[in-house]
């Protein structure tokens, strides 16, 4: 296989946070950004544009982006449920807004209140906005429970390519496959990523997003990479969860999957050592939460710093 640059965005700031009881102070998750930061990560899903209200975890959203706008070289993208919360994330200044629309429709309820067709128009309308934004940013049309759905059970392959073929349509910047349960198997990622790629065209940039559900996680994560894929979601220290998929567990951790790709020969631009050091302190920060990253259970193996 060729050396690739990968691209790793760390999601632990939204993503990772959603199912975690202890709402962080705005200081503590600026630090994690800095450790993630000084590790060499440069791609962040940094917050949600969600009600304060409901998500209080996330009331500190524009504080985030500011403090993430304050360093060099760094592409900050955002999560919003509808078109009122993309608009808070582009005034804040993210240069991308991830708006999910499921292949689930008891998911997509569930999750935004909308049925899939209704939320694929508020996407339409988001990347309309966004056009004549003082600051543009892009829009990721994030296609959730493409592998599976822990409330209908399986998903139809060809609902998730028609969504694919719609974010096409749309003008969508790129395209997150979401394995929002964690259900996926090696051969689906393949057969899925075709698809889309099928539908949406050879333009638009494709990212997948997994989950470690049922173990294979990683496993999913190589079978991307070797049909392609070069952008990749995961969270440190392996944390994650949606509220609105029961089951879910938590993302492919950041330190596994640099692991992985460096002793596969690719290239992600990330310190392995000093990323674990943000995921000991994240573990300070979250003392009940498990961190199901195995690197950071097992440690380094010795091998690693001999590598060429």
């Amino acid at each position: 296989m060729p050396t690739r640059d990968i691209s790793i965005s760390d999601v632990v700031l939204r993503d990772g946070l959603q199912l975690v009881d202890t709402v962080l102070m705005p200081e503590t998750k600026m630090q994690i950004f800095d450790m993630l930061y000084a590790a060499g990560v440069r791609s962040f899903d940094v917050t949600s544009f969600v009600p304060p209200a409901r998500f209080p975890q996330y009331a500190d959203a524009v504080e985030l982006v500011a403090h993430g706008r304050s360093k060099p070289d760094v592409f900050l993208s955002a999560f919003a449920p509808n078109p009122k919360g993309a608009e808070r994330a582009v005034a804040a200044g993210v240069d991308s807004v991830s708006f999910v629309v499921s292949a689930s429709v008891s998911h997509n309820l569930a999750n935004v209140r909308n049925t899939p067709t209704e939320q694929m128009e508020a996407a339409k309308a988001v990347k309309i906005s966004m056009a004549s934004a003082e600051r543009p940013a892009q829009l990721v049309l994030a296609i959730a429970s493409a592998f599976g759905c822990s409330i209908e059970g399986a998903v139809d392959p060809e609902s998730v390519f028609r969504l694919a073929e719609q974010a096409r349509d749309i003008g969508a910047d790129e395209i997150c496959i979401s394995d929002t349960v964690g259900y996926a198997s090696p051969r689906q990622v393949k057969d899925i990523v075709a698809g889309v790629r099928s539908a949406a065209g050879a333009d638009i940039p494709l990212r997948i997003h997994l989950h470690d559900t049922t173990g294979t996680g990683m496993a999913c994560a190589y079978a991307a990479l070797e049909v392609g894929i070069t952008r990749f979601d995961a969270a440190l220290g392996g944390l994650g969860g949606c509220p609105f998929a029961p089951g879910a567990s938590g993302n492919i951790s950041t330190e596994d999957l640099v692991y992985m790709m460096e002793t596969s020969g690719q290239r992600t631009g990330i310190d392995l050592e000093t990323l674990l050091i943000a995921t000991h302190a994240l573990h300070t920060f979250l003392p009940n939460d498990p961190m199901p990253s195995h690197i950071f259970t097992s440690g380094i193996p010795k091998a690693y710093g001999m590598r060429t």
